[in-house]
């Protein structure tokens, strides 16, 4: 197998979130044979290929290469920018309207939300990102991470309160620009929805819906979960 396909596997697999072990586990093999696969000594099997392209979301054309040399997964950065703009447009349309401010666990769970809505409707994830039941409710994996450097960035302010974490944008406007009018519309209609609503309110939410329920701690959630809820427990508060 080619360096060029095994470097992309590899990217996208760590873009996902996922450990050796998880993807090893998820397409049949073992870790030491998937870290062989990754290394480009063991060729991957048609069955294996199906595999590896559903856990990590990507076309099995993406999986088996294309001829013409260019990258064959989606650019991780460009992903991240859009997990990026998620954040802040929910930011934007889901803080507290007297002062702009919001939690971070709220914040996580709006994120999640408009997510996981946006698969049940169109049977595709707005971030692709992986997602994890902690105790506060699902998070993506990169989400602590995305905050810091939006902060390091200057995008957006942090303030201890209490026990809780509160940010907020420092431009009025978040910037929309790798989102579609239909996935802003979304999350403005998801954050307003749950605007002025407590913290608990909507980790209470969360941890009612299957995707939660199903899964071990720290397990990955698959989106495809989303499709088992009642209607009502998937949109809440908000009007569909």
């Amino acid at each position: 197998m080619s360096g060029q396909i095994t470097n992309n596997i590899i990217k996208a697999r760590q873009a996902r979130g996922y450990s050796q072990e998880e993807v090893a586990r998820a397409i049949g093999v073992s870790r030491p044979t998937y870290i062989n696969i990754e290394a480009g000594k063991k060729e991957l099997t048609v069955s294996q290929a199906e595999a590896l392209a559903a856990i990590l979301r990507v076309g099995i054309d993406d999986i088996i290469g294309i001829s013409d040399g260019s990258s064959v997964f989606s650019d991780v950065i460009t992903s991240t920018d859009k997990y990026k703009q998620i954040i802040l447009n929910a930011l934007q349309y889901g803080a507290d309207e007297s002062d702009g401010k919001i939690t971070k666990t709220k914040l996580a769970k709006l994120v999640y939300l408009a997510d996981f809505i946006w698969y049940y409707e169109t049977s595709k994830p707005m971030s692709g990102m992986t997602y994890r039941k902690l105790p506060r409710g699902p998070v993506a994996d990169v989400y602590f991470r995305a905050l810091d450097e939006m902060e390091d960035d200057g995008v957006i302010l942090r303030e201890p309160k209490g026990q809780a974490i509160m940010f907020s944008l420092v431009e009025k406007d978040a910037p929309k620009g790798r989102l579609s009018e239909k996935e802003v519309d979304l999350i403005e209609k998801i954050s307003k929805a749950w605007q002025g609503k407590s913290t608990e309110d909507i980790v209470n939410f969360t941890h009612e819906q299957l995707p939660w329920q199903i899964c071990l701690d720290g397990e990955a959630i698959p989106y495809s979960l989303i499709f088992q809820e009642e209607p009502e427990k998937i949109y809440g508060p908000i009007q569909i």
